[in-house]
């Protein structure tokens, strides 16, 4: 509820109101721009460009409730942009281990499923992080995407499937090269 408070703050025009979310938000918001872009100093662009976007814009938040989903959104597209830019996609060995620990808690591991995850295309990896890094809902990946929950759905269903499909390929190639 004080964030919502605080967002109400901000959209009138509160510059410290507005500050105080972005810090609040910062952490999360700088390492999905880092497992973006893979380096430090383009992370951080990316994350100043979202909190310029954002301030110039705050106003047009309709609903104080998904300031999350909203400056992640922005982020999200900032993030695409500056790739486009650079014509490169790329994800970050040190920030997805944490991402991945429950579920393969060693290196090799981890190591597979970044190089599976770096494999799938843009929606695929967007729809993963906001999903199992984030824990954001269906609904607000949708809107932070600007699609469908179906689609959302849909783009889970196959990242998933298709990380299943080069991790148990990967196990397999492991086997014979052991035997």
């Amino acid at each position: 509820m004080q964030n919502i408070d605080l967002v109400k703050k901000a959209i009138k025009g509160d510059e410290v109101a507005f500050e105080t979310l972005v810090k609040s938000e910062s952490e999360k918001l700088y390492k999905t721009a880092f497992v973006y872009v893979r380096n430090k100093e383009d992370a951080l662009d990316v994350l100043q460009e979202t909190v310029y976007k954002a301030f110039i814009s705050i106003d047009k938040v309709k609903q104080p409730e998904y300031f999350t989903t909203w400056i992640t959104k922005i982020l999200i597209r900032t993030a695409y942009d500056f790739l486009r830019k650079k014509k490169k996609i790329v994800l970050d060995e040190r920030i997805l281990p944490s991402f991945t620990a429950k579920s393969r808690p060693n290196i090799e591991g981890n190591l597979d499923l970044l190089q599976a995850i770096s494999t799938l295309n843009q929606n695929y990896q967007t729809v993963i992080l906001l999903f199992y890094y984030h824990d954001l809902p269906i609904r607000e990946i949708a809107d932070a995407m600007g699609i469908p929950e179906n689609t959302v759905k849909t783009y889970l269903r196959r990242a998933k499937m298709e990380l299943k499909n080069f991790l148990e390929g990967v196990s397999h190639f492991e086997k014979r090269a052991i035997t």
